[in-house]
């Protein structure tokens, strides 16, 4: 995955306008400097890494007849990844290109009574079979040549442009050191010879400089553009191998989520319903006894029992609710919402949009995202009334909760937003917060629509 940061605002920020012209202005930029000095150096780190993949590639494959071939390869692609996080961390400081490292290689366990010395030819086999190690060597052999174009065609077209826009500058140095008019454009073995040193081609050859000189940052910009494409292709991370990456850190987080809502409910059905019963049972057993002595306090006692019952059953069905709601499964997310609205203890109004009804994981995701963020208005909002509205968009569904508080929300490590957005993150989702110190505060939700 490669993020290029070199030209973007903070968000939430317009970009303040420029005086200047991007076309006057890139001459001097940062910016193309930092490509230019990236074009200059990549041709003499281009050599270094094509002879280095070549012969050491070359040794490897020759070496093959032999037990040598098969470490010398893997020593190979073990050096060319090296090179490649120099190529990355290079790209990352003047192209402000950041890449991401490929994963590291990934040797099989070794078996049980496996002798030692096959955690490294398990290794080296890994390392053999690492599509991203190979990418690395195909790297060092197709930059050469695209390194050597592009230093020629850039320090050409730098040089030539700014000689001839700072030539009306530096002509006097022709008749007075150099024993001629101006800068000779043309000349045969018959004494003709063509020089600019009148004051209309003296004008005529700044005034061209000056077009090159804007034109060569686009040019240069154009050739960068060629290596960014390069070094994010063929250094970083494959889109299936980050896909997997992804899957695998929202597996996680799954697997935190669920771990953490099962000892919740356990831990309600141990202090709420569980404790109710538990001590209803001793209270039904006591009754029972008093019956026989004294039936008045015995009703009285099964009197306080049953209005026990109705507790407990009033508890459980408060956890079935927070599970999963029978509403959400019989009627859908709009009486759902409706009803958790009901509940708020801030006046909510719920809106739902939608043509159809998602899959019902999609559904239950999108019921307690506007749980969780409901309970966050009623908490902390300090807000008098609140909005809820559902809808889709193409393929996306869209959930955005709105209150009139005080603001101040935001997803930081440690709040409860954050872990709401890790959760979105987790299923292909997204979690926005604009919420500015003294409110309003809006919360916009993406899932994926999945009939």
């Amino acid at each position: 995955m490669a993020i290029d940061y070199g030209t973007h605002d903070q968000p939430g920020t317009a970009p303040r306008p420029h005086r200047v012209p991007a076309v006057l202005r890139a001459p001097v930029e940062g910016r193309t400097w930092r490509e230019f000095l990236y074009l200059l150096t990549s041709l003499p780190v281009a050599v270094v890494i094509f002879a280095y993949t070549v012969t050491m590639t070359v040794l490897g494959v020759g070496l093959l007849v032999t037990f040598l071939g098969v470490p010398v390869l893997a020593g190979t692609l073990a050096g060319a990844r090296g090179l490649g996080a120099f190529e990355r961390a290079r790209a990352r400081a003047l192209l402000r290109l950041d890449v991401a490292a490929p994963g590291p290689v990934r040797p099989r366990r070794r078996r049980a009574g496996k002798k030692a010395g096959g955690g490294l030819m398990s290794w080296v086999g890994a390392l053999l079979k690492d599509g991203a190690s190979w990418r690395h060597v195909l790297y060092g052999v197709l930059h050469l040549p695209w390194a050597i174009f592009a230093f020629t065609v850039s320090f050409a077209v730098w040089a030539v442009s700014w000689s001839l826009f700072l030539y009306p500058a530096y002509k006097w140095i022709y008749p007075k050191y150099a024993g001629q008019p101006g800068m000779q454009v043309y000349g045969d073995d018959t004494g003709r010879a063509l020089y600019l040193d009148t004051p209309f081609e003296i004008g005529a050859t700044g005034a061209i400089g000056l077009l090159l000189v804007l034109a060569a940052p686009w040019i240069i910009r154009g050739l960068a553009g060629v290596d960014r494409l390069m070094v994010s292709g063929l250094l970083g991370p494959s889109q299936l191998a980050a896909r997997m990456w992804e899957l695998e850190e929202g597996r996680g987080v799954v697997v935190d989520t669920a771990a953490a809502d099962l000892r919740r409910i356990e831990r309600e059905l141990h202090d709420g319903a569980q404790a109710r019963l538990s001590a209803l049972a001793v209270d039904l057993g006591l009754a029972k006894e008093k019956l026989l002595e004294d039936p008045e306090a015995g009703a009285r006692m099964v009197d306080e029992a049953h209005g026990e019952v109705k507790l407990a059953l009033q508890e459980l069905r408060d956890l079935a609710r927070g599970i999963h709601p029978a509403i959400l499964t019989d009627r859908g997310l709009g009486p759902a919402l409706s009803s958790l609205a009901a509940r708020c203890t801030v006046p909510v109004t719920a809106e739902v949009d939608l043509p159809a009804r998602p899959a019902p994981a999609i559904e239950g995701i999108a019921y307690f995202t506007v749980t969780e963020l409901l309970r966050n208005v009623s908490k902390h909002s300090r807000a008098r009334t609140a909005r809820v509205e559902l809808w889709r968009r193409g393929d996306r569904l869209l959930i955005q909760v709105r209150d009139d508080g005080t603001g101040g929300a935001s997803t930081t490590t440690g709040s409860g937003l954050a872990g709401l957005a890790e959760r979105l993150k987790a299923v292909g989702g997204l979690l926005l917060v604009d919420s500015p110190a003294g409110g309003p505060t809006t919360v916009t939700a993406e899932l994926p629509w999945r009939g």
